[in-house]
């Protein structure tokens, strides 16, 4: 006998208040919510190491830098996101007025875990390309020197370029900003990932 398990479905409106009472973060996306992995101390470097060469470059400049407990909503699919990082130009637009879910990113940058690098590039990446103002999609591995960067070229077209080695220079000219991989990866345990 088979047996598949249902499918619980949640309207927005009971994810969001399920959340405000969570323990742990979650992401939503269609009906489904879909609990996020911990973090690892490299996740977690490489997440403060770009957050401190990003937020000094912009600090008299108008741009906004948040990571990791800003909720991104994206409206074609109705879908919540928590972006390790997200870049906004000028004003936070909130959703529906709630302080902490924005509209508006420009750049997202995700680090790659075992559990989540298929979800990343591919379903998280297609949800995140209907943003009408997101111009760059960063995605850097934790486990290697690997750093993969979507622009934003026209219309339904992003070209990918990639990023190997610890003298490689990621250039992010939406921002006007250059993000070097040795930076990026600064105190990150690599051989023991």
């Amino acid at each position: 006998m088979n047996t598949v398990a249902a499918i619980k479905y949640y309207s927005i409106e009971d994810y969001l208040a399920a959340e405000e009472k969570a323990e742990f973060k979650s992401e939503y996306y269609s009906g489904e919510v879909y609990p996020m992995a911990g973090s690892t101390i490299n996740h977690n470097q490489i997440i403060v190491n770009i957050c401190i060469i990003v937020g000094i470059a912009f600090k008299k400049r108008d741009y906004r830098v948040f990571a990791g407990d800003v909720k991104l909503h994206i409206p074609h699919t109705e879908s919540f996101t928590y972006p390790d990082i997200l870049v906004i130009k000028g004003q936070p637009d909130y959703w529906q007025n709630r302080r902490d879910i924005v509209c508006n990113a420009i750049v997202i940058i995700e680090v790659l875990s075992g559990s989540t690098k298929d979800y990343d590039r591919a379903g998280k990446f297609e949800i995140y390309r209907g943003l009408p103002g997101l111009q760059d999609y960063i995605l850097v591995s934790q486990d290697k020197v690997h750093v993969e960067h979507f622009v934003k070229q026209a219309p339904n077209q992003w070209l990918l370029t990639e990023y190997s080695a610890l003298a490689d220079v990621l250039n992010i000219a939406q921002l006007g900003e250059t993000l070097a991989l040795g930076d990026i990866y600064d105190k990150v345990d690599l051989l023991h990932e």
